[in-house]
Parts: C-alpha cells; structure tokens; sequence
C-alpha cells in the first residue's frame, strides 16, 4: 500500500521496452551489486537524460541481511500464443493519463470497473458522462481498506445512476485495477485511479485485446459485482490473487539471462527466494524500489547474493508504484509481467489482484 513517507524514481520507457532509470534532482539512490559493493551519490542539479542503473550512485547498504526461506516452485503462467500485437502499453506519468480516460470515453455499451481506490474527480466525470449517454457502467470498489476514501465516489457515481458495490469482503482488500469496456478489450493497471497522485507516480497499464483474456477479467467482475465467490480461470496469461504465488515464482524461474523487477512492497519469502535462485544460476537479477525498512531484510538477502539493488527516497521526482516482472528483455522470447500484486504474502494469497504476462518484445 502507498505510503506518505517516501516518493522514488524508477523506470522510464526507452525505445517501447522498459528500462531502469537513475533518479532526478535531489534524490538519493542506494545501488548494491555484486559482493554488497556499494557507492554514495546524491543528485543536485537537474539532468534532463535519464542513466541507467549501471550509472554508480549509491548510499550505504541498509540494513543487516535476513535469511528467508522459500515456499517452492509452481506452474508458471503462458503467456498467450497470440499476444504479440494485442497489448498495448501506457505508461505513467509519461502518457498522462487521458490515454486511460479516452478508453474510458469509448464505451458504446459496457463498461465495467474494479478498483481499489478511486479519488479523481475526472475519471468519476467520464464514468457519468458513459452512464448519462446509455452506456452500461458498473464499478466495484474496495471497502475493507479504502472504503472512506472511495465513499465519496461511492455516493457521487450512484448519484448518477451508476450502480456501485463494494467488493466482496472475503478478500483481504480488493486492490485489483481493472476495466473492460465493451466486452471486447481490458485494461489491467498497476496505478490506481487516484489523482493526487499522477503526477510523480510511476505506473504502468497494459491494453489487452485478447478475447480470452478479456472473457476471463468479466467473468471475475462480475462475481465479484455480485458478491459470488468464484475461482479465478486458470491457464492463459492472467495472473490472479488469491493464488498468484506459485505462477510469480515460476515466472521468474523461467528467465534464462535477466529478471528486472520493479515493485512497491517485497516482504514474501518465495519471491526473494525465487530471486535468489536466479542470480545463483547466472541469470542477471535488477530490483528497484522505494527505501522503506519493511524491505530492508529482503534488499540485503539480494545484494548478499550478487543482485543489483537500487532503492531512491526523497519527496521527488517519482514515487515507485508500478508492479512489474521482466524477464529476459531484449531477447525473442522477452516477457513482462504487469499487474497489481505487490510482493508480500498479503497481496499474493489474501487480496483479489490481477497481473497479465506480455510475451510482445516490444514491450518487454
């Protein structure tokens, strides 16, 4: 969950593929390689060319490593045969976010949404604007954890004769971001629709046109708009929580060369383990986040095992929300995986989460 006390920079989107950037002014970055090695640097002056994590500005490592155990390997999930083409990827802030507010717009007969939190007084105007023209429009949002802050949408929606459920409260929280509009394409997002936060947050979305994913994310809405407990469609290249440990885990046992991670929160034993796992049998570990000592014992065990750990603080000029596994980039068989799990046993086996896997180099 987001947390006041920090705000870091991370990846920025070079030539369609993602790729690890150095932080802004003012900023400090901690970066660990091989060996706990470790530099300081802080940015001062303005630096319009974002550098790559190979770029050496550090601080002292954080914290005394942790052992963690691992809970053991799973099916991984396949991405699908016919993706190459059918994703689509926005990135935050970059795009800004009319790019998910004109998806949004083009509804003719359906839109359906499942949030976590929702405070944007734009978004919750185009969803009047869909429902005032004829379109069908039904949100589901979380009540266990956000419910004051989405009671204002809440109201402000039904207001406008668009019918709004909590989530089912058998879920932890419901910290899925989603929609389909029309039946025919999904949007699954690492960011919430929360404005205050746009600005200097960095998120991904992914627009999937696959027919049997998007069959799948309506299945799960509607389920959960009807307060129906389902079991989330196996196969295909949708990662679903509960239950997304064992496909994570596998995800990153499949990389052959390198596992780039970015990710809000990393607590879970078998996903460090997992990591640890890859850089042990050569494959070329990068993780970047957030400093907060929560994960401190996690940033250690890696960089005690060879990993490149980069962790910013400081207000600005980005705060790391995105959640994001890329496995093996720049090779024929790059895959990303982009969805709302952060990595912690919370998110992956007591929340409702969604993840998509793109296996589309261009984007992985």
């Amino acid at each position: 969950m987001r947390s006041s006390r920090c705000r870091v920079a991370v990846a920025l989107l070079v030539g369609g593929a993602m790729v690890l950037a150095a932080c802004g002014p003012g900023t400090a970055m901690s970066l660990t390689g091989a060996r706990g090695a470790s530099l300081t640097s802080t940015a001062d002056e303005p630096d319009s060319t974002p550098a790559t994590l190979a770029s050496p500005a550090a601080t002292s490592p954080t914290a005394e490593p942790t052992a963690l155990t691992s809970s053991g390997p799973a099916a991984a999930p396949v991405p699908s045969a016919t993706s190459n083409g059918a994703y689509r990827l926005i990135t935050e802030p970059d795009d800004g976010m009319s790019a998910v507010y004109s998806l949004m717009s083009s509804a003719t007969s359906s839109l359906d949404v499942s949030m976590y939190e929702l405070v944007d007084p734009q978004a919750e105007a185009v969803l009047a604007a869909d429902a005032e023209r004829g379109v069908s429009v039904r949100v589901v949002l979380d009540g266990n954890e956000e419910r004051k802050s989405n009671t204002a949408a809440y109201q402000e929606l039904s207001a406008h004769g668009i019918t709004v459920h909590w989530a089912p409260s058998q879920f932890y929280a419901s910290h899925e971001k989603a929609m389909v509009i029309d039946q025919q394409i999904a949007l699954i997002m690492t960011g919430n629709l929360t404005s205050r936060y746009y600005p200097n947050t960095r998120d991904f979305a992914v627009v999937d046109n696959v027919a049997a994913d998007v069959a799948a994310v309506e299945q799960v809405f509607k389920a959960d708009f009807d307060g129906v407990a389902i079991e989330a469609p196996a196969g295909g290249s949708l990662v679903w929580s509960p239950g997304s440990h064992g496909p994570l885990v596998a995800f990153i046992d499949s990389a052959q060369s390198t596992v780039t991670v970015e990710n809000e929160e990393l607590s879970d034993a078998a996903i460090v383990q997992a990591l640890v796992r890859a850089e042990q049998r050569g494959v070329a570990v990068t993780l970047t986040m957030t400093y907060q000592k929560e994960w401190a014992p996690a940033f250690n065990t890696l960089s005690a095992a060879g990993a490149s750990v980069a962790t910013y603080t400081g207000e600005k000029p980005i705060y790391i929300h995105a959640k994001v596994i890329d496995v093996d980039a720049g090779t024929d068989h790059a895959a990303v995986l982009v969805g709302s799990q952060n990595f912690t046993q919370t998110s992956l086996d007591r929340n409702r989460e969604l993840g998509v896997v793109v296996d589309d180099p261009a984007i992985a």
